[in-house]
């Protein structure tokens, strides 16, 4: 069961990588706060748009108006207490009813603003490596940490220096390099484990670009927070291989960090929200 839903995952992120290399093309040439208030108010509005086709509109109208009538009586008998007693509990009640009818909606939406969150990660989370910086790559081995290492060897492009290893990390059943970037684009580090060659994407730029910090094992939630480049499956010798890009600085300092929780995807929450409160009623 777990590995149907993990390939149906590896099928959507498919989907979402073909849509999202288009429709978020734009983001290359934006700078990141507009760019991300652009992807917040778009959501907003798809959201709002989606909630309301997939939810019952008139159920929802009507607990609300029952609401409403049971605050007028609070106010018209506060003087009352059964009657203020009665109106609170059917308050809560309509609260309640609220928060169900809201279910069928949420769970529309669940997978695709998942996928989109993916998506938005590879362009948020990490800058690429500007050349003549140096990065670390980590290949984790799916073997037991007792096991015999394996026979790993990194091949890295033109415009790809390796400094310093590879290091031996014991405990973790861990590989990793230094590399040094000489020439800007996207390049394809290869490794070869036991004879077999497997890929990792590195990205070098001053741009703003797709970034894929990591080439994930075969797990869900890493499947579905690094969803630009297929998992290593189970029977690999592989487990994932990670570059550590510098992370996206931008939402963590300047005078309105704390508006998003220093947090690129606080910021979209925050954004998206507000978009959708402002235009619920005229969509």
């Amino acid at each position: 069961m777990r590995d149907a839903a993990l390939h149906v995952v590896v099928a959507l992120n498919q989907i979402a990588n073909a849509i999202g290399e288009v429709l978020l093309a734009p983001l290359k040439t934006i700078p990141e706060i507009p760019g991300a208030i652009v992807v917040a108010v778009l959501t907003g509005i798809l959201m709002l748009i989606g909630f309301k086709y997939t939810s019952r509109q008139t159920a929802i109208k009507r607990v609300r108006d029952d609401i409403k009538a049971e605050m007028l009586a609070l106010s018209l008998f506060r003087d009352s207490v059964p009657v203020n007693l009665k109106s609170q509990w059917q308050i809560v009640l309509g609260a309640v009813q609220l928060i169900g009818l809201s279910l069928v909606p949420i769970a529309c939406m669940a997978i695709p603003v998942t996928l989109l969150l993916g998506q938005l990660s590879l362009w948020w989370q990490a800058r690429p490596v500007q050349v003549g910086e140096y990065v670390v790559v980590t290949l984790a081995l799916n073997s037991g940490e007792r096991s015999a290492w394996h026979d790993v060897t990194l091949q890295t492009p033109p415009g790809i220096d390796i400094t310093q290893g590879p290091f031996r990390i014991r405990s973790k059943k861990e590989m990793a390099w230094q590399l040094q970037a000489k020439t800007a684009g996207y390049h394809k580090l290869e490794f070869v484990v036991n004879g077999q060659t497997v890929t990792k994407e590195l990205a070098v730029g001053s741009n703003a670009m797709r970034v894929s910090i990591e080439r994930p094992e075969w797990n869900l939630t890493e499947v579905l927070l690094h969803p630009a480049e297929a998992p290593f499956s189970s029977s690999s010798d592989v487990k994932s291989i990670r570059v550590q890009y510098p992370l996206e600085t931008i939402w963590t300092h300047g005078p309105y960090a704390f508006l998003w929780f220093h947090s690129w995807l606080g910021f979209w929450f925050i954004g998206s929200t507000i978009a959708a409160l402002c235009l619920r009623r005229v969509l």
